[in-house]
């Protein structure tokens, strides 16, 4: 610099890139740098009909489609009182459900979900929720 002045601040202490390591800590252990994601990959596959469902839990559950239709709607009705009233949901093997926002639409509400599956492969080999025995 002019005038005979060094680099220094003004407390006297010299100035440092800020891409270089600091001494007392080790280049080698120095964390990771972290990296911005721009994009996000979204999932569509095909939609699943209420009609379509209640097929799929007679074919999986052996009831009789009208005791089937009953039990799936009434599921889905406590399903969706649960996440308009923000609870988390735990449910194996569906997953864990966390509702992170939610927006009044004219038209309902608008909800972002976060849905954790865990690994299919371990949740086959649990035992089932009911006794086949314990036929009501």
């Amino acid at each position: 610099m002019a005038d005979g002045q060094s680099d220094d601040t003004a407390d006297g202490q010299a100035e440092k890139s800020i891409d270089e390591p600091l001494a007392e800590h080790d280049a080698a252990a120095a964390p990771p740098r972290a990296t911005v994601v721009t994009e996000t990959a979204i999932v569509a596959g095909p939609e699943l009909k209420k009609k379509d469902f209640v097929e799929r839990v007679v074919t999986r559950s052996g009831l009789k489609k009208r005791d089937a239709k009953l039990a799936a709607e009434a599921a889905l009705a406590v399903l969706g009182e649960a996440i308009a009233n923000g609870e988390e949901l735990n449910l194996p093997p569906l997953g864990k459900l966390k509702i992170n926002r939610r927006k009044a639409q004219a038209n309902g509400m608008i909800y972002v979900c976060r849905l954790r599956r865990p690994d299919l492969g371990n949740v086959a080999a649990k035992e089932p929720l009911a006794d086949p025995a314990e036929d009501g």
